[in-house]
């Protein structure tokens, strides 16, 4: 009887340790503080080939918004590529090649993920990056492996037909914002705009959003509501591409509260 009765409690206990054993706690939301992170204007001229300063508004007040929401202002950089004009700053007013130097001595100095934000024209090949200069997604791909390997990245493409980049882009380790459609305009670069649409939303609905996932989906919405209530045919139609790992990770990254 001893025998049988030690016999049950063992199978007790067991089941018992299967029952009682106490879940594992999640990862400790992550922040963006050691993230590297540029933001560049790569254009200064309007849809009609005037001057338009919408790209650099956006450049300087989507950099104030990513440090409210947690990057460090010592890991963030910001780049224009505009022709030089009397006193503007170096560090800022650059050429191409410096955006890709500055980007990856950003990031050999941080130990978090990566942000690449650019707002510019674009085209069905890429974005306008400079005077010359048309960036691709087969380089910007290049540019992402070579700063931040398999690093959470996240790259923000602000430009006309921006869709062409998420199939290059794409990988587990990325997330990926665009403005448009690859088929598609995008709206808001003419001399009266004071930001394109994609980074007047992305203005309005970052102090509001959670995580990239929540502001993916707020800034869709309002820049449906933006187009719609001005007129804008057809809809640009914002694009997000959200890799396996970053499926994953994206939940335990959050912004910095109001």
């Amino acid at each position: 009887m001893g025998g049988r009765l030690s016999g049950v409690l063992a199978v007790l206990l067991v089941c018992l340790a299967f029952v009682w054993t106490p879940a594992r706690s999640a990862p400790p939301a992550t922040d963006f503080s050691d993230w590297a992170a540029v933001v560049v204007a790569g254009d200064w001229r309007s849809s009609t080939g005037g001057d338009t300063q919408a790209f650099d508004n956006a450049r300087r007040d989507v950099s104030a918004a990513l440090i409210k929401a947690g990057f460090s202002p010592s890991n963030l950089r910001q780049f224009s590529l505009r022709p030089h004009r009397p006193g503007d700053n170096p560090s800022v007013v650059v050429e191409p090649d410096a955006v890709a130097e500055g980007f990856i001595d950003m990031a050999r100095q941080t130990r978090g993920g990566c942000l690449f934000y650019l707002t510019s024209h674009g085209s069905p090949y890429g974005a306008v990056f400079g005077e010359r200069m048309t960036l691709t997604p087969a380089m910007l791909d290049r540019l992402l492996t070579e700063a931040c390997g398999t690093r959470p990245t996240v790259a923000v493409i602000s430009a006309c037909f921006s869709g062409v980049f998420i199939p290059v882009l794409a990988r587990s380790n990325r997330m990926i914002l665009t403005a448009a459609r690859p088929d598609r305009s995008s709206f808001g670069c003419s001399e009266r705009d004071r930001y394109p649409y994609f980074d007047y939303c992305v203005l309005e609905t970052l102090p509001k959003s959670r995580d990239w996932v929540a502001l993916a989906k707020a800034v869709k919405v309002c820049v449906a509501r933006r187009e719609t209530e001005q007129g804008m045919a057809p809809p640009s139609e914002p694009q997000t591409s959200i890799g396996a790992q970053m499926q994953i990770d994206l939940p335990f990254m959050r912004f910095a509260g109001p």
